[in-house]
């Protein structure tokens, strides 16, 4: 789709979404270990967390491929996805290695802990239902002169 004038401006991402299998181990992961505030938590469909300025929405993708049953439910329409999806949390290089630690220590293993060519680190974890999580330096997708 070609743009025939400038797209208004976005101001960041508001909210993300995984899906997960078990809402209880994904509480016990986010919520627990990584400390992530509950913000909403709907028995059998999902629950909602605060990461700084951004939610990070962990939904039963089966519940909501359903049309809302309520008749006062809010018209979101139906989504989901299939396999594991991709989420990185932004860290400084000091709390990189304290959560390096922190993960190894409470039995996570580390996929990967490395330096791209513009020296950002990050490392990688799985969540308990095998989405892919990144810790990484804000540097990573810096733009020149920031």
């Amino acid at each position: 789709m070609a743009a025939t004038q400038a797209a208004p401006s976005l101001d960041g991402v508001l909210e993300a979404a995984i899906y997960v299998d078990d809402l209880d181990a994904a509480e016990a992961f986010y919520g627990g270990l990584l400390g992530l505030p509950v913000v909403l938590r709907q028995a059998g469909r999902h629950v909602f967390f605060r990461a700084g300025s951004t939610i990070v929405l962990a939904f039963r993708a089966e519940a909501t491929r359903e049309a809302p049953a309520a008749d006062n439910a809010l018209p979101v329409p139906p989504h989901g996805a299939e396999g594991p999806g991709h989420l990185c949390f932004a860290a400084s290089g000091p709390d990189l290695d304290r959560w390096a630690e922190v993960l190894a220590a409470t039995g996570v293993a580390i996929e990967a802990d490395f330096r791209w060519p513009n020296g950002a680190r990050s490392v990688y974890v799985r969540d308990p239902a095998g989405n892919s999580v990144e810790f990484a330096e804000p540097k990573l997708w810096a733009t020149e002169g920031a």
